[in-house]
């Protein structure tokens, strides 16, 4: 890729580690679960009326929706909020990667090679790893509501290569149309219309400006522009040359919690995670009859 191109797959890579330090300052007043409906709906709206819906089947947008829209995040924020340190969240959701594959080779009939079977057990050690290490300093359940989320990315994964748009930007645009309404349900019958009308109204404690900016950050430029950004990129490139980026996404999580959150990691979890990021890298190996490739990774 020429340098410029370098420069901006890193640049979407930085904006998509930031997310999670702009979805924790969000949940410090928005309920997760109508949070993730409300972030869904900025995008529907205004989707449906100006973009075209995407000439693919419907069962795979709705799919795509539910796995990456509603799945995902729904058990993301729930982590995050039950106590997920925001820089572990970056990471283990990284375990879509493993997760894409494994799908990919069961109901797909993708042919897995050694270099990602190898990649897939090097990464569910690491995760093994940090999971142990939430388990012995804190709750594992933020842990495993996490990973949860990750296989959701992963089901997403899958229908969206299924869907084979024309164009995956508008694809996903109109996945953004599924999750608002089965999550401000499943928010209205869980968080209660209380809690909710109270994040809409009372503005007045420290945390909502922060709330509200974290929103706009995660929608306009975490989704809309980082993703817009990653597609171009996408389509003048190998997914092989492209996607490896992503790695850096944990990265810059990790750092901008340790930074700004003062967040640390124990040296266990800093071993595990490198396993994770080494696993899911040596995963995307691609072979002279290639396997499942690494999925497009899309924002938190």
């Amino acid at each position: 890729m020429p340098v410029r191109h370098v420069l901006l797959a890193m640049a979407v890579a930085v904006m998509w580690g930031l997310n999670f330090i702009a979805i924790d300052a969000s949940l410090q007043h928005f309920p997760p679960m109508f949070l993730v409906a409300l972030r869904f709906a900025l995008i529907a709206i205004p989707t449906i009326l100006l973009v075209k819906r995407p000439d693919v089947p419907l069962r795979w947008l709705i799919g795509y929706g539910l796995g990456f829209g509603t799945l995902q995040f729904l058990f993301l924020y729930w982590g995050m909020a039950a106590g997920m340190p925001t820089g572990l969240a970056s990471l283990v959701l990284q375990a879509s990667g493993p997760f894409t594959m494994l799908l990919g080779a069961t109901f797909l009939r993708e042919r897995v090679s050694g270099p990602q079977l190898v990649g897939i057990l090097v990464a569910v050690g690491g995760l093994a790893v940090v999971g142990w290490q939430r388990a012995e300093h804190a709750s594992v359940i933020p842990f495993l509501l996490t990973l949860a989320g990750a296989l959701g990315w992963a089901i997403g994964n899958i229908s969206n290569r299924q869907a084979r748009a024309a164009n995956p930007l508008h694809l996903t645009l109109w996945m953004s149309v599924v999750p608002p309404l089965p999550m401000l349900a499943l928010a209205l019958v869980w968080e209660g219309p209380s809690r909710i009308a109270s994040s809409l109204t009372d503005f007045g404690d420290p945390g909502a400006l922060g709330a509200v900016l974290g929103l706009l950050y995660t929608v306009l430029v975490g989704t809309i522009l980082g993703s817009g950004l990653w597609t171009w990129l996408m389509s003048r490139h190998p997914a092989g040359v492209v996607a490896p980026f992503s790695m850096l996404v944990p990265v810059t999580g990790m750092t901008a919690a340790w930074l700004i959150l003062g967040e640390t990691v124990t040296l266990p979890e800093a071993l595990g995670g490198v396993l994770v990021v080494g696993g899911v890298l040596l995963g995307s190996i691609r072979t002279r009859k290639p396997a499942l490739p690494l999925p497009e990774p899309a924002p938190a």
